[in-house]
């Protein structure tokens, strides 16, 4: 008799929140989203002041660990990001 067969193993993804800031206020919103695309994201918020220097964007997103490093340094390779960072 022989023995069941199953697939390869999966990474687990796992609930990241990531906080990115940036300047150059809203029109910079869609170059972050993109930053994002593929990936799942299950919450997204992003705060805009007038008058405030930096804005903000905080999104929680399903990420294998070794997919982490990769997104963040995407991130911050955007000529808007002041910084991202785990949260």
């Amino acid at each position: 008799m022989s023995s069941p067969t199953f697939p390869a193993t999966r990474t687990a993804l796992l609930r990241r929140r990531i906080a990115t800031y940036f300047v150059g206020g809203a029109e910079q919103i869609p170059q972050l989203v993109r930053a994002l695309d593929g990936r799942l994201v299950h919450e997204l918020s992003v705060d805009v002041k007038d008058g405030v220097r930096e804005s903000s964007m905080v999104c929680a997103v399903l990420l294998a660990a070794e997919e982490i490093e990769p997104l963040l340094d995407g991130l911050r390779a955007l000529p808007a990001v002041v910084s991202a960072e785990l949260a």
